[in-house]
């Protein structure tokens, strides 16, 4: 998945917008004002996603390309290295997982939001 198909993918999501908020490097994307997706624009060489402390543990052990989140709580945040071993589909899971870990977290008030977009 290159760094447009992110994009893409990321956007077509429900109540998701993107931008830069820690400099112009570093594109980030939340669902309703929480952050889920990051990555650099620069060197795209990985993404940040969010995931299950347990499924984190589960996929750094069994995926090489999965490490402890670069920068982020290594207890709630996994990088995914764009290296070419990870299959688009499974990418694009682990994105709506961390999606929907968010969503799940959000107030009733922006759930509410969020499902009548």
């Amino acid at each position: 998945m290159n760094i447009e198909e992110l994009r893409d993918y990321c956007l077509s999501l429900k109540g998701v917008s993107e931008g830069m908020p820690f400099n112009d490097q570093v594109l980030v994307f939340k669902v309703m004002g929480k952050m889920f997706c990051l990555t650099n624009v620069v060197q795209y060489e990985s993404v940040n996603l969010k995931c299950d402390p347990e499924k984190a543990v589960d996929l750094r052990e069994s995926y090489e390309a999965v490490k402890p989140g670069y920068h982020m709580s290594k207890i709630h945040w996994n990088t995914v290295m764009i290296d070419g071993s990870i299959s688009v589909a499974q990418l694009q899971d682990w994105i709506i997982d961390s999606y929907n870990l968010v969503a799940k977290s959000l107030t009733k008030k922006l759930k509410e939001e969020l499902a009548n977009l």
